[in-house]
C-alpha cells in the first residue's frame, strides 16, 4: 500500500518500528497495527516526528481517541501500547506519567449481577 503522504523520515520510522516488532518476534499483525496507530499519531499532530514530542501530545492523542473518537477502552489500550513501544524500543525514551482521558469501559460484564445470573444457569 502506498501513502504518499508520508516523508521519507516517516518511512524510516516504520521501518525502525517493524525492525523491532520482528526482533522480538511479534506476531505480524501486531507489526501492521502498532504501525498504523503510529501513522495516526503522526498525522493527528501534523507529520511532527515523535522525537519532538512527548507525554503531553501521547495524552492529547489519547484525549482525542476517546473523546471525538469514541473509541474503546481496549482500542485506546491497543494505540497507547503501540505508543510505548515506539518511544521505549525505537527511540530509546521513556514515558512516564500518562494520564490522558480514558475510554469508559463496558458497564456489562460476567461481574454484572444480571449477567452472572445467566453464567449460572448456563453452567446447570
Amino acid at each position: 500500500m502506498y501513502f504518499p503522504l508520508y516523508s521519507h523520515r516517516l518511512k524510516k520510522l516504520l521501518d525502525q518500528l517493524r525492525d523491532a516488532i520482528r526482533l522480538k518476534h511479534y506476531a505480524y499483525r501486531t507489526e501492521e497495527t502498532d504501525a498504523q496507530w503510529i501513522r495516526r499519531y503522526i498525522l493527528f499532530h501534523n507529520k511532527r516526528h515523535p522525537k519532538e514530542m512527548g507525554n503531553v501530545e501521547i495524552k492529547a492523542f489519547l484525549t482525542h481517541l476517546a473523546v471525538e473518537g469514541q473509541v474503546s477502552a481496549s482500542t485506546q489500550n491497543q494505540a497507547l501500547s503501540a505508543l510505548l513501544f515506539l518511544y521505549r524500543a525505537v527511540l530509546n525514551l521513556e514515558m512516564l506519567g500518562i494520564d490522558a482521558v480514558r475510554a469508559k469501559q463496558p458497564q456489562y460484564g460476567l461481574r454484572h449481577p444480571h449477567c452472572a445470573g445467566i453464567a449460572g444457569a448456563q453452567s446447570m
